[in-house]
């Protein structure tokens, strides 16, 4: 796979990456402000507090599944 191919689909998933992110950021802010189920964004809330939860179960392998999380995106070089 020549290298210009290789960028090219690294900054097309860091892009796609990016736009989920912000989804996500978006679903929690309509959560917050709109009293109600939203079609796809009330999911998407309700999947991120069952994860955060069941993190919060497992002690110590939570909080470093967590770090590994957080590592992850830190270093992450956005596009």
């Amino acid at each position: 796979m020549p290298d210009g191919m290789m960028e090219r689909a690294k900054k097309w998933i860091g892009q796609v990456t990016e736009l989920g992110l912000l989804l996500i950021a978006l679903a929690i802010v309509l959560d917050i402000l709109v009293v109600g189920d939203l079609p796809f964004f009330g999911g998407v809330v309700a999947e991120l507090i069952t994860l955060i939860d069941t993190l919060g179960e497992n002690g110590i392998v939570g909080l470093i599944a967590v770090a590994i999380i957080l590592w992850l995106f830190a270093k992450r070089n956005p596009g």
